[in-house]
């Protein structure tokens, strides 16, 4: 039987869809440096749109009429979406307790999807998808940015000089109304007057220069000292 050469040209069409797609998810990931680029994801994508014309088409009147089961289109496919953990494991690594590349190993898994979608012939679910995944990765990861930074704190240890220990009192009033939480303290004896180590938390947008020197102009209290903690 000749091959259907409008259904050949319709499979080729969508193979280059498949790596365009799957090319450009690759792109974002290339120009920040990440271990899988854009020939990575481009092989993915097709390595999934072309398992799939083949689940599809290829084995097509394979058995003769009424011998055996027809073949399941479906058996591929689910092997694509198995199959492609592997490849988003090797794109993890750990170090201590830091681990990197989910978010890659993620792109990896959805770009096979887009490679299904378009294997398939759902143009407009590839298309849709590949959207999606690059707003993910690009402005929704600037926004995630954003936000971690407005919850962000840094550790800040500020030594002081007091006469009396009922200063503590005006001093972390003087914190909290500049949003700096107190996370430790230590008092020592020193001399006639004591010595007062504390641990701050100035979060993003806090005001330590404000609050160091209203502490400064309380009577009996010296700073002496703000640093990062040891």
């Amino acid at each position: 039987m000749p091959p259907d050469v409008s259904l050949q040209f319709e499979l080729a069409i969508r193979l280059l869809v498949a790596a365009v797609l799957g090319a450009a998810i690759g792109f974002e990931r290339e120009i920040h440096a990440h271990p899988a680029g854009m020939r990575t994801h481009l092989l993915v994508s097709e390595g999934s749109a072309i398992f799939t014309v083949l689940s599809i088409y290829g084995f097509v009147g394979v058995l003769p009429s009424g011998e055996g089961s027809p073949p399941d289109p479906t058996r591929i496919a689910a092997q694509i979406v198995s199959g492609i953990g592997f490849l988003g494991a090797g794109a993890i690594l750990k170090s201590g307790t830091s681990i990197r590349g989910l978010t890659t190993a993620a792109s990896l898994w959805a770009t096979a999807a887009v490679g299904v979608a378009v294997g398939a012939g759902e143009y407009a679910v590839g298309a849709v998808g590949t959207a999606i995944v690059l707003f993910s990765l690009w402005p929704l990861n600037r926004v995630a940015d954003r936000i971690r930074a407005v919850g962000r704190s840094d550790s800040v240890r500020m030594r002081l000089q007091v006469a009396s220990l009922e200063s503590l009192g005006s001093i972390t009033r003087q914190l909290s109304s500049q949003r700096i939480e107190t996370s430790g303290l230590a008092t020592s004896r020193a001399g006639a007057a004591y010595e007062v180590e504390m641990e701050l938390k100035v979060r993003s947008g806090s005001g330590l220069a404000g609050a160091v020197e209203a502490i400064s102009k309380l009577e009996g209290v010296e700073v002496m000292e703000t640093s990062p903690p040891d």
